[in-house]
């Protein structure tokens, strides 16, 4: 059976929270930093890690078996050398469905509803109208990764009114038709059909060689004159240039950016200026939303009870 030594909490944990892990861990001896505190001794030490500690860190961890990160996205983890090929790496999906989805609906809602200009007003003193406005109630939403926060945005904008379709990288046997909250389902082969009578197009997606730049001219191009675009997955995903020319001539009726690329968006960079951008310094996720801490607590001290009972895990990125 699986026997953790040294068990290292890298994040903000509570006394309550450590309770948890050394409920599942009992033998345990369990140390807990937050990642920027973390030391080159502390990860020599361990054999399990719980939480995104700085990379560099990793290239020397001679006892480490397991890395459990406490994000969704394990991007920065699985470049080559940064983990030895013995290394465990799971992540935290699951645990940010109802804050990225809620702070990505909102922006999506206060885009649809011009509000971002009418703050503007209110900063100049001016009052003032920004003509007609949007609903969702009967609006064509596609999301682009019908996940976990996918699954909770389009439950949001399905209980509002609106008829979602997903795209995930397979076609469950269900499809075309799905199950509430998606009125279907579909592939990324029918991405440029779709495109054209959406109403608002919201994507979720990780960063991978399929997804980078995939937001270009074409795509917004084939998107409907005055729809909405959001991102909350990741910024590579978009052309920025394509984007910021999509907004400048009124084609796009807002972006709503939880993401960018670069980031940080440099202070300079044309779709600060964009007045129909909505744009967020990436933080629907992280700790902003407390009951995020305890989705990933809850889920990465499940993991270390079934690694213990030497039990198949949640959210295997490699093995």
């Amino acid at each position: 059976m699986p026997v953790i030594n040294n068990l290292l909490v890298a994040l903000p944990a509570t006394a309550e929270h450590l309770k948890k892990f050394q409920a599942a861990a009992p033998d345990a001896c369990i140390v807990q930093a937050l990642p920027a505190d973390v030391t080159p001794e502390m990860v020599r030490q361990t054999d399990v890690i719980i939480g995104n500690v700085p990379r560099e860190l990793l290239s020397d961890a001679p006892n480490l078996h397991w890395l459990q990160l406490t994000s969704a996205g394990a991007d920065p983890y699985v470049v080559p050398g940064i983990l030895a090929k013995d290394v465990l790496l799971t992540n935290s999906v699951g645990a940010y469905g109802q804050a990225v989805s809620e702070h990505t609906a909102a922006m999506v809602f206060a885009l649809m509803k011009k509000l971002p200009l009418y703050r503007d007003d209110q900063y100049s003193g001016t009052w003032g109208e920004h003509g007609t406005v949007t609903s969702p109630v009967g609006a064509n939403v596609l999301v682009l990764g019908a996940g976990n926060i996918g699954i909770c945005f389009a439950s949001i904008m399905h209980a509002l009114g609106s008829r979602v379709i997903g795209i995930k990288r397979t076609v469950p046997s269900f499809a075309p038709e799905g199950p509430e909250p998606f009125a279907e389902i579909h592939t990324m082969d029918d991405l440029n059909d779709l495109l054209p009578h959406m109403d608002v197009v919201v994507s979720f997606l990780p960063s991978t060689p399929q997804t980078r730049g995939l937001v270009n001219a074409d795509f917004l191009a084939r998107m409907k004159q005055g729809a909405i675009f959001a991102n909350a997955g990741r910024g590579d995903l978009v052309v920025s240039d394509a984007l910021v020319e999509a907004l400048a001539s009124g084609h796009l009726g807002g972006a709503a950016l939880d993401v960018t690329s670069p980031e940080p968006l440099p202070a300079d960079h044309p779709l600060w200026q964009q007045p129909n951008a909505l744009i967020t310094p990436h933080v629907a996720g992280f700790w902003h939303l407390p009951v995020t801490l305890e989705n990933v607590v809850d889920l990465c001290a499940q993991n270390v009870r079934r690694y213990v009972a030497n039990r198949q895990l949640r959210n295997v990125v490699y093995h």
